[in-house]
């Protein structure tokens, strides 16, 4: 009997031996599972975060398109209104006050929607808000500055939607 003692006691080492590699293995997984469990997490919790900051910018500029198509009636209207200063007949006058009414209505709303006219006349060419389509030299005025802007431009809510065309000193 003692030989068998000693052959169950030689033998339940390795069996032991066994088991913790085999738990080791185990764990080792655990932990690469948690692991990448946890960044599976952070991956989901970073991409809704980006959808949703995506979808409140949709939401927060869903007129945009709508505004960039009102502003060439915009524009329309101020081209319409320049004549009146021409010496017209006192009808053609009265019509043109008519559309002075339309136009500020008009811009009030454009207001109220938080559409801003950029005030860049006087001021240094800025290549982000403008578009320089003419050149003319002052020497009554400092290098790069707008002499006159031929096509307003426009921000909704603090976002450019259209680039003012102007003109700059060189």
């Amino acid at each position: 009997m003692n030989k068998e003692a000693e052959v169950k006691e030689t033998k339940k080492p390795k069996k032991e031996n066994k088991n913790e590699k085999i738990i080791e293995e185990l764990n080792e997984k655990i932990g690469l599972l948690e692991d990448k469990n946890k960044r599976l997490q952070a991956e989901f919790i970073n991409y809704r975060t980006r959808t949703d900051n995506e979808k409140s910018e949709l939401i927060k500029y869903e007129g945009e398109g709508i505004i960039k198509k009102i502003l060439d009636v915009t524009d329309d209207f101020e081209r319409a209104i320049l004549m009146d200063d021409n010496d017209l007949s006192d009808e053609v006058s009265l019509f043109l006050k008519g559309f002075k009414m339309i136009y500020t209505r008009l811009l009030g709303i454009l207001d109220e929607m938080d559409v801003k006219v950029l005030d860049i006349e006087g001021k240094e060419f800025d290549p982000i808000t403008s578009e320089a389509v003419l050149t003319e030299h002052d020497d009554s005025k400092p290098e790069n500055v707008v002499l006159e802007v031929l096509k307003k431009g426009y921000t909704y809510k603090g976002k450019l939607i259209r680039p003012a065309m102007v003109k700059v000193n060189k």
